[in-house]
């Protein structure tokens, strides 16, 4: 009997093609629905498009920056916690279920990043979806620069699917105290790091670089999976 590999695990995880594949545009069209009531809210209050005022507002939209994560947080979470059952039934090994779930976390992130891609070529071509909304060429996702906006929405999808994946194990190997432990473990992590930072967060403005935060979601997507591994090699399926 051939031996269940990686690549075989990103088969398993994509034959939820609605989830992988429509929800994040679904979740898109919904961001750009809300910013359009919102943006005729903002009209209805006399703010007209293409004045300073009203480009500078709507390029400081975070719409999808609250949208993508909860549901990328979720899918990350269903990847372990619905999934490794089925996979470990199959003869999946766990370091070939973590290592083909990472490839199908990279692969879901690069069809986002794609998808945004597109969008953001359409708003320009559009004039801003011809009313003048802010969807993708925001300040969040890297003010319109197409290769910002990849690496933010790769990184960050990755990084965000990671996490939900790293939570799923928790509660696979050691229960419902699993995620709990784990979350009060990071809010201390995240406490004790805020302390440690915030005499020096003038220093740290002045010297901002962008690569930092890719290099800290590239740390979150390393130390996650790795957890995810340590967790599943010792995991039951209850």
């Amino acid at each position: 009997m051939r031996a269940v590999s990686a690549l075989d695990v990103v088969a398993l995880q994509t034959t939820k093609r609605f989830m992988t594949f429509a929800v994040p545009l679904v979740t898109l069209g919904l961001v750009l629905v809300v910013s359009a009531v919102i943006a005729g809210f903002f009209y209805q209050l006399g703010s007209r498009p293409g004045t300073p005022e009203w480009v500078s507002n709507s390029r400081n939209n975070p719409g999808v920056l609250w949208a993508l994560p909860g549901f990328l947080g979720y899918y990350g979470v269903q990847s372990v916690a619905t999934t490794f059952p089925l996979a470990l039934a199959l003869g999946t090994g766990r370091r070939a279920f973590t290592t083909g779930t990472l490839a199908f976390h990279g692969l879901l992130s690069a069809y986002v990043a794609v998808a945004g891609l597109a969008l953001l070529g359409v708003e320009r071509l559009t004039g801003q979806w011809f009313v003048g909304l802010y969807l993708m060429d925001v300040v969040v996702l890297g003010g319109g620069d197409p290769l910002r906006l990849v690496a933010v929405l790769f990184l960050g999808s990755l990084a965000v699917l990671s996490l939900g994946a790293l939570f799923a194990a928790a509660w696979v190997r050691l229960g419902a105290r699993g995620p709990l432990l784990l979350g009060l473990g990071s809010g201390a992590l995240l406490a004790v790091s805020a302390l440690l930072l915030a005499p020096h967060l003038g220093e740290l403005a002045v010297s901002f670089r962008p690569w930092w935060l890719a290099a800290l979601a590239a740390l979150v997507t390393a130390v996650a999976c790795t957890g995810e591994l340590v967790l599943l090699r010792r995991a039951s399926v209850r």
